[in-house]
Parts: C-alpha cells; sequence; structure tokens
C-alpha cells in the first residue's frame, strides 16, 4: 500500500529515533521492523525476543533518556531530527532502499522539498580549473532553481557549495559525522553560511566524528537526494565514483565532465563517460538531462495495518521450523536472497523474518545485490 505521509507526535518520534539508534538496526532492518510490526513502540518491544530467536542472549534497545538527549541536543543548535514517514522528508531519498530511517538537520527544511536536486562531486584534491568550473556550473544551476547537493569536503564539494550561494540559491551539504561537527576545519565559515543559507543534513548522532567507514554511507545519501549526480574531478579510486555507482544503482543520472587523460584526477571522470555516464560540460546540458524527470516515490509499508500482529504471529510459526535451515546454508560466503528461497522453499516474508532475527543478533552481514552471509555468533 502507499504510505501515508504524516508527521510524528513528539512520542512517536522518540520511538523513530531509539528504534534507529539501537544495535545491529540499520535502515534496511529498520523498515522492515517497521513493515512487520506497524509501530516504532511495538519493534522496539520485540526486539530482545527477536535478538534471542537470532542467537544473541541478551539485548537492549537504545535506552529513552539518550534519545531525549540527542532531540535536546538539536533543539538547542536549533535543528531537528525528521523521519521518512514525514512530508518533508525528500521524496527522492524514500525511494532508496537504505534511506536513513532518520536525518538530522539543520538550516533551511524547505531546500529538501524543491523539485529539482542535483548532486555535484569530485576530488578533494582538485585542480583550480576543477575548482573553478565546479563554482560556476553550481552558481548556474542555482540561478535556475536547482538545489545543488554535495559533501562539504575540500576541492570540488566545496566549490560547489559556495558557488551555489554565491547566486543566493539551495545548497545542500551531507556529513558523515554529525550534524554539528565541522569537517574539514577550513570550511568553518562556509559551513556557518551553509546553516544559515542552506541546509546541513547528517545520518549519524549529533557529536559523531566522521570515520572512513561513514563517508560511503554519506555518499549514498548525497547521490540519493538528487535527480542526477555531476562528476568534475575524479581519480580512478576517489570516492566520487562510489557516489556515481550509487546514484546508478539508485536508477539516477549519472554525468561526467571530461578532463586531460594526462591529469590523473580526471581518469575517474573519463572513465564513467566510457562506461555510459553523460558528458556534460556546462549547466544547460544539466538541466536538459534532468527535465522531465520525475522525483522517484517507493511504496512500501505492506503490513501497516489492524492485522499486521496478526500476519506477524503467522510469519513467526513458519519461521519457528525454518531457523535451522537457514543457518545450515549460510556462511562466511555470501548468497543471494533469492537461492536461499529456492533452496529452502519458503515465502519471502518467512524468509525475512529469520534473517531479520539473525541481523539483529549481529549475525548476518548484508552485501550488494540482496546477498547475506553468517558471521561468527556473539553472546
Amino acid at each position: 500500500m502507499e504510505p501515508t505521509l504524516r508527521p510524528l507526535s513528539d512520542s512517536e518520534r522518540l520511538d523513530w529515533l531509539r528504534l534507529a539508534r539501537s544495535e545491529n538496526v540499520g535502515p534496511v532492518t529498520f523498515r522492515r521492523l517497521i513493515d512487520r510490526f506497524g509501530s516504532a513502540r511495538r519493534a522496539l518491544e520485540r526486539l530482545p525476543d527477536l535478538a534471542r530467536k537470532g542467537g544473541r542472549r541478551t539485548y537492549r534497545p537504545c535506552p529513552l533518556d539518550l534519545a531525549e538527549e540527542e532531540l535536546a541536543r538539536l533543539t538547542k543548535m536549533g535543528g531537528r531530527a525528521l523521519a521518512w514517514i514525514e512530508p518533508d522528508y525528500p521524496a527522492p531519498l524514500r525511494a532508496v532502499d537504505d534511506a536513513p530511517a532518520i536525518l538530522t538537520l539543520r538550516g533551511r527544511v524547505d531546500l529538501l522539498t524543491r523539485p529539482r536536486q542535483v548532486a555535484l562531486v569530485g576530488a578533494r584534491n582538485a585542480s583550480a580549473n576543477g575548482r573553478r568550473f565546479a563554482h560556476d556550473l553550481a552558481r548556474e544551476l542555482a540561478s535556475a532553481g536547482v538545489v545543488v547537493v554535495s559533501g562539504l569536503a575540500r576541492g570540488i564539494d566545496g566549490a560547489a557549495h559556495a558557488g551555489a550561494l554565491a547566486a543566493s540559491g539551495g545548497t545542500i551539504a551531507v556529513l558523515a559525522g554529525g550534524v554539528d561537527v565541522l569537517y574539514p576545519p577550513e570550511h568553518a565559515d562556509l559551513y556557518d553560511r551553509m546553516t544559515r543559507d542552506g541546509l546541513i543534513v547528517a545520518e549519524m548522532p549529533p557529536g559523531t566524528e566522521p570515520g572512513a567507514r561513514l563517508f560511503p554511507r554519506r555518499n549514498r545519501i548525497i547521490s540519493g537526494l538528487s535527480l542526477g549526480t555531476v562528476v568534475v574531478e575524479a581519480a580512478l579510486k576517489s570516492g566520487s565514483l562510489i557516489t556515481a555507482r550509487f546514484a546508478n544503482e539508485q536508477g539516477r543520472e549519472v554525468m561526467a565532465v571530461p578532463g586531460s587523460p594526462l591529469d590523473p584526477r580526471c581518469r575517474g571522470t573519463n572513465r564513467l563517460i566510457r562506461e555510459g555516464a553523460l558528458l556534460v560540460e556546462d549547466a544547460a546540458q544539466v538541466l536538459e538531462a534532468i527535465d522531465g524527470i520525475k522525483s522517484p516515490n517507493l511504496t512500501f509499508f505492506k503490513n501497516l495495518n489492524e492485522n499486521a500482529q496478526n500476519i506477524e504471529s503467522e510469519l513467526e510459526n513458519d519461521a519457528e521450523d525454518l531457523r535451522t535451515v537457514v543457518l545450515n546454508l549460510l556462511g562466511p560466503s555470501p548468497v543471494e536472497v533469492d537461492e536461499l528461497l529456492r533452496q529452502c522453499h519458503c515465502s519471502a516474508p518467512v524468509m525475512g523474518m529469520v534473517l531479520l532475527e539473525l541481523d539483529l543478533a549481529g549475525r548476518l552481514e548484508r552485501h550488494p545485490g540482496n546477498r547475506v552471509s553468517l558471521l561468527a555468533k556473539v553472546a
């Protein structure tokens, strides 16, 4: 069924935040828990039992006082927490399978609901020409009413934000750490401008320092917010290519600016073009590429109805007999969930219940391509 978008009450927001911050509850697991139990509060009640069935003896959801402290900290800095059931949550990002359950925000929240958003990313050690091009491209896009999305990193990202702000246009910075943690330090003035005239977005709790593992997670939000992603300069192992890959997997337009074959910073963008990315050289070509693209959306909450508890009870009965079979089939090497379904001769919802239990117990690792593998049993 289509989701019923609505603002959360204060108590519901605490429930959603607690569930999102609970151990082993990633974005995909969060959605499945809401789908299965109908509400965050009921899911929180069931987490210890589900983790136990997955093989973990003790499990404690995120405490209420920690969630209250996070919301109070956000309020004090003029920020807010936004859940993907709420109308202000950007529809393109909501359509991504692993969209964050909660976004923390500082600045102009209205930018999230603008109809046209484009990611502009590239090398941190960008050339002078690359920075100038990114600045001018962002300025022209912003002047045309496009919200420019980037990651506030050195090089191309910073130039893109500055260019959009120069045109008094909208720009969104997605951070790898907390919404209140400045990185890099030299962007202090730009960060302050973004909190007033743009928007700062983060998935992690306030106070989180950006670590290497968090930047790919940040990148899938940058591409997920956008109708298309433009890469200006990127080496062959650049994080910008990760953003481009996410954009492609999310069904978004991937664009790249060609560069000199003698410059290592352009080899990644040139390879993107060889592999099918759209070659763009100015704002008009970017606008043409996104013209007519409708914002993607997603149907979810299959069981958000009065029968959710009955459906869940039936699934648990079927899952009881399946747990041992699935554990025997799983190992350290990734296997497609579809292959598990074929060998187990069970329904997808029942398999989903078993994998959910293993996930919460910290015994399951999810891989691209809907594949899973088994981790060592935890206490």
